[in-house]
């Protein structure tokens, strides 16, 4: 955008445009959007990998190597946040070693832009792309404000375990899960499963929250209603109300990863306040 005496000339993706100033009736000139540092990036996925903890971990360098049979992308990915000791053709060698010696395939959850050359080298190798994911955070506090509570819609239970009721909702998509993903789902000091009970008792909304990263991330995941009762606001009754369990904790500042493609899950946490802190590619070796 460029602005004379005389015209307001914007760039379109059709080409530039002009306008004369007279036919402007209001204008505001908007900063562009600060972009989070290396550092917040970091600090922001050590968070999620407390919150989504894998059982066997190990590092190499700064990177993070994790694995959990096979159970979900992210406990199952090497995570490159740092420098990882050695050429950066080598450290992909090692992940691709060690992931092979735990019977799974070499896979990268790649944060970007800050492991933009990490991306760049698994081109050339040829590893496969995942759709993007967006690693969105909001203030807690913005969460809380963004709409009057829901007294029309049921009360949200809050337990400190997950019980075999929550587990079934939130496992309905992908089926049950394996023995593995209790631990993934329940290994964190602070932790809340959410649930939303119908009129027969039984639960049509679930969600999960963490606190980690030293008290101050609250975590949001598994964010899923039956279908049958959807688009009643249940999702974002729970999502407020896990921001509500994490404000008394402590927690400033909230997380959750959602696929770009999930245009209703987008939407629903836009509203929210959720704004795309970075993006990540998860990317997998090939077999």
């Amino acid at each position: 955008m460029a602005l004379s005496e005389t015209d307001l000339t914007i760039a379109t993706s059709d080409g530039t445009v002009r306008v004369p100033l007279d036919e402007v009736h209001r204008a505001k000139r908007v900063p562009p959007t600060r972009r989070p540092t290396a550092a917040d990036v970091v600090a922001a996925e050590i968070a999620a990998n407390e919150a989504w903890p894998a059982p066997v971990q190990e590092t190499q360098g700064g990177w993070l190597l994790r694995a959990a049979g096979g159970w979900t992308g992210r406990a199952n990915s090497a995570l490159p946040i740092g420098d990882p000791d050695r050429p950066l053709p080598a450290a992909i060698d090692a992940v691709e070693v060690w992931y092979r010696a735990h019977g799974l395939p070499p896979r990268m959850n790649v944060p970007l832009p800050l492991a933009a050359p990490v991306n760049a080298e698994l081109d050339l190798r040829g590893w496969t792309t995942n759709p993007l994911t967006l690693f969105q955070t909001a203030q807690v506090a913005a969460i809380l404000e963004s709409a009057p509570d829901r007294h029309d819609l049921p009360a949200v239970r809050v337990r400190d375990r997950m019980t075999d009721e929550w587990l079934a909702v939130a496992a309905a998509r992908k089926g049950t899960p394996p023995a593995v993903a209790r631990h993934v789902l329940t290994a964190v000091p602070e932790i809340a499963f959410l649930e939303v009970y119908g009129e027969d008792g039984a639960p049509i909304g679930v969600t999960r929250a963490t606190v980690t990263g030293g008290g101050e991330w609250l975590g949001v995941a598994l964010v899923d209603v039956v279908p049958e009762h959807r688009r009643r606001g249940l999702g974002s009754h729970l999502v407020r109300a896990a921001a509500r369990w994490g404000q008394e904790i402590g927690a400033r500042r909230a997380f959750l990863q959602v696929e770009e493609h999930n245009a209703a899950a987008v939407a629903l946490y836009n509203r929210l306040g959720f704004t795309t802190h970075h993006t990540y590619l998860t990317r997998t070796a090939p077999s």
